[in-house]
């Protein structure tokens, strides 16, 4: 039962910070007892880099999109439209592993 700050984002994410009190479990000095308990959290107005970098990479699969419908209007560049739409797919498998990762995480605070 050592205690150790927490940041946490808007969005729910968080992340355990420093290391603030030594339970009496652990005799060896620097040594942690293994269970780890919220000393201060410290609430973060913005959302987490992986919020930021799903936007990031959402907005770089819209443009793809759009780049690709107005490709398959103006017609021509078959291979340039198939390349894109590689790499959308891509892109979109990325974003879904990074919305996963930020799942688990929000659900493992709600659990405790």
């Amino acid at each position: 039962m050592c205690y150790f700050d927490q940041t946490r984002w808007m969005c729910g994410y968080w992340r355990w910070g420093h290391f603030r009190q030594q339970c009496n479990k652990e005799y060896r000095m620097g040594e942690t007892c293994g269970l780890k308990l919220v000393w201060d959290t410290m609430n973060e107005p913005n959302v987490c880099k992986l919020c930021r970098d799903i936007e990031k990479k959402q907005r770089r699969w819209d443009k793809m999109s759009r780049d690709v419908r107005r490709w398959q209007r103006e017609g021509g560049r078959p291979a340039t439209i198939e390349r894109t739409t590689g790499e959308m797919e891509e892109v979109a498998a990325q974003i879904y592993r990074l919305q996963e990762e930020h799942m688990q995480r929000i659900q493992s605070l709600a659990q405790v």
